[in-house]
């Protein structure tokens, strides 16, 4: 009986403490569900097709968003002279930190959205101020581009589309979606939000061989610990002094302007082709401010094949499906062109009928540059071009290739057969020295013989042969002088070479000098036998015979050898000038006062 009793009690208290205030207590819990689920029909990532479907006009309870990312700080605080320093670096810049907070009024809400559906802290939400200022248009020196700041090779890691249509990069949906992902990744590696941020700026191999380092040396492997370079040194400092403004801002002489805890815009998409400035239009905006919802797109044309997602406020939402449904004119002016050979703007401007300096400026083409086969171009529409939108694989595969506008080279190696300057061979080929000497990774003025350089000279020019040394030769016949170019030929496998004396093609230019002194052989030219001293070099040795070194096998041989001497001699003294140097008349009478021995 005490035991019924007993629970008969416990029943009725717990029927008193239930049922009390359950109209009070339910209806606080009831509009927060209600909130929440206007939030998530509302969120950016919620796209509506203004095709099919409609936009309705949201609200919710204001409230301030500063204090929901006060309340999602969870990354512990860094204490150091760095936070300071920089804390008041900004304190002392209030108009910039004006300009940032009030151009992150229009992503901050979405960027907390996610934070909180994937459970990480809020304070990442504050990157942005720290990579970009909030400007999705920012461009680093090292291509990052975007508010989250993605260089490109990171970029296409986290599937953001870089295209020529579109550079998700600049995506504010897209992009915040890498950088969280990114983010996660580096935080499951390290195991720690500032090594995770440091990772962030520096990469994650550069951290983690700064920790192995650190490992191997017996040392603290926290972030304060590492070696790290300056800008990542000052990476969380940074963070974590924004992080303090926002936690305190009239500590700093500063003042936050209020931001609603609401959704600052909507995605809507259409299948159809629009102008981005007659999308600006519809939605009743300037086209500075279309553009800083939507930095992504790249050409004055976003493509419906796409399927682009537009990102509105709610009242320009509303106002862009309905004038949508109701314009009169035509949505696009452009279309593609894609070549089917080389040619310039000017050139392709011409034969679409289409004004240059437009076709440059839209495809962004500099000057002094052509296009490559299979280029696609964005060009005016005009009266004869169809009304059909741009397809999807044109969308999907469209490049841009382009190249200088230079005449087309071939590269060739040249052997240099003397030493001479750089500025000379570059003169000769028609090049400049810079580019002679770019091209053979050299800051050498000379060149030696035997040195080989590279050349890049236009196709079809004809080109000079390359100089060899030069001799001086005697002319026989004439008593002048001429010059004889020698070009050494080719001395490869199929080259008929002579090891000993080697091989010469003369290529001969009369010059008409006046012997002044004791005339030098040429190579490559021979000359008479009676001509002992000035016999070619080139010539066997075979063929040198003396009289006091003739063969003494018989007496007949010896006098038809002599006889071929005295003929040859003869020759020689007939066709010789009047003025003969005293060396031929002596070698003459030494002849003829032999023969005449022989004779007795």
């Amino acid at each position: 009986m005490r035991f019924i009793l007993s629970a008969l009690l416990v029943l009725m208290l717990a029927a008193c403490a239930s049922g009390g205030p359950s109209a009070n207590s339910l209806a606080p819990v009831d509009q927060q569900a209600a909130a929440d689920q206007l939030r998530r029909t509302s969120a950016a990532n919620e796209t509506i097709d203004v095709d099919n479907g409609s936009v309705t006009q949201l609200t919710t309870k204001d409230a301030d968003l500063w204090a929901r990312i006060r309340r999602g700080f969870q990354i512990p605080d860094l204490h150091s002279d760095l936070v300071d320093m920089n804390a008041n670096w900004y304190a002392q810049r209030p108009e910039y930190v004006a300009r940032m907070t009030e151009r992150s009024q229009k992503y901050l809400y979405h960027i907390v959205e996610e934070l909180e559906r994937r459970h990480m802290p809020t304070e990442l939400a504050l990157l942005p101020f720290i990579e970009s200022a909030y400007n999705p248009q920012a461009l680093s020196v090292a291509k990052a581009a975007g508010m989250w700041q993605f260089v490109p090779g990171t970029g296409r890691t986290y599937n953001l589309k870089q295209n020529m249509w579109q550079d998700e990069r600049r995506d504010v949906l897209a992009s915040t979606n890498a950088a969280l992902d990114y983010l996660s990744r580096l935080h499951d590696m390290f195991g720690d939000w500032y090594l995770a941020l440091a990772a962030y700026n520096w990469g994650e191999g550069n951290v983690q061989r700064a920790i192995e380092r650190n490992q191997a040396a017996g040392l603290p492997t926290d972030y304060q610990d590492l070696r790290l370079p300056n800008e990542t040194r000052n990476y969380v400092p940074k963070l974590q002094a924004i992080k303090n403004i926002v936690m305190d801002p009239q500590q700093y002489g500063l003042t936050l302007p209020p931001i609603p805890n609401h959704p600052y815009f909507v995605t809507v998409t259409t299948s159809h082709d629009i102008d981005v400035d007659v999308a600006a239009k519809l939605a009743n905006m300037t086209l500075d401010e279309f553009r800083s919802l939507n930095p992504s797109f790249k050409k004055p044309v976003i493509v419906g094949a796409t399927q682009p997602q537009i990102l509105l406020p709610f009242d320009n939402a509303s106002a862009f499906e309905r004038n949508l449904k109701s314009y009169p004119g035509p949505l696009s002016t452009w279309t593609v062109y894609t070549t089917d050979s080389r040619a310039t703007p000017a050139q392709i401007a011409q034969k679409i009928g289409v004004d240059a300096s437009t076709l440059m400026e839209v495809n962004k083409i500099p000057a002094g540059m052509r296009l490559k086969a299979g280029s696609t171009l964005v060009v005016p529409r005009t009266d004869d071009d169809d009304d059909e939108d741009i397809s999807a694989d044109v969308a999907e595969s469209a490049v841009l290739a382009m190249e200088p506008d230079v005449p087309d080279t071939r590269k060739m190696l040249i052997r240099v057969r003397r030493r001479q300057s750089m500025e000379l061979v570059a003169h000769r080929y028609g090049v400049s020295i810079g580019q002679l000497k770019g091209w053979n990774r050299t800051h050498r003025d000379f060149v030696m013989p035997g040195q080989v350089l590279v050349l890049h000279v236009p196709v079809g020019r004809v080109l000079p042969s390359e100089p060899g040394p030069e001799r001086l030769a005697a002319n026989v016949s004439g008593g002048s002088v001429e010059r004889i170019g020698v070009r050494v030929a080719d001395t490869g496998p199929k080259s008929r070479y002579d090891k000993r004396h080697g091989r010469v093609h003369a290529e001969i230019v009369k010059v008409s000098e006046p012997v002044r002194g004791k005339s030098e052989p040429v190579k490559g030219k021979p000359e008479p036998v009676a001509e002992r001293s000035g016999r070619s070099r080139s010539e066997p040795e075979k063929t040198r015979v003396e009289p006091s070194k003739a063969h003494p096998e018989s007496a007949k041989g010896k006098g038809r050898t002599e006889e071929v001497r005295a003929k040859a001699s003869k020759e020689v003294s007939k066709a010789a000038p009047t003025k003969a140097s005293k060396g031929t008349e002596s070698r003459q009478k030494a002849v003829a006062h032999t023969q005449k021995r022989k004779e007795k």
